[in-house]
């Protein structure tokens, strides 16, 4: 399970990432879970943390933003197969750091052709920490 803030409750959200919406990182909430902040934080604790910042290179815009984005949920699914009983994962980005994919693009001669090179990453990270009920 993974965890997000949504004003005063932590909700229980799926991952979202999609190279051709406007918010490429993405979580969308699942209702399946809702826990009051204050109740969250007096009764769970963090394990871990880890931060995801992959970065991508290729010569088609898109599919360089897709394979980024494989590139960062594949271990993050990975971590979640890893959970015990009571465990999740909660994002720690909020509003003021959320992560974002960058481009930027150059000009490469190619066979002595000027062919374009994307180059893609994630700034800032995004951070997630592993939680578990205290206790």
């Amino acid at each position: 399970m993974i965890l997000r803030t949504y004003g005063t409750t932590i909700q229980s959200v799926e991952l979202n990432f999609d190279s051709k919406a406007l918010n490429e990182i993405g979580f969308r909430r699942d209702r399946q879970t809702s826990i009051p902040v204050e109740e969250f934080e007096a009764g769970w604790e963090t394990v871990e943390e880890r931060e995801f910042a992959p970065r991508h290179e290729g010569s088609v815009q898109d599919e360089t933003e897709q394979e980024l984005l494989r590139a960062m949920e594949t271990p993050i699914r990975a971590w979640l197969e890893e959970l015990e009983e009571g465990e999740a994962l909660l994002v720690l980005n909020d509003d003021r750091d959320y992560p974002k994919t960058r481009h930027s693009s150059k000009v490469v001669v190619e066979r002595g052709e000027n062919r374009l090179h994307f180059t893609a990453w994630v700034e800032p990270p995004l951070r997630l920490a592993r939680v578990r009920k205290a206790g």
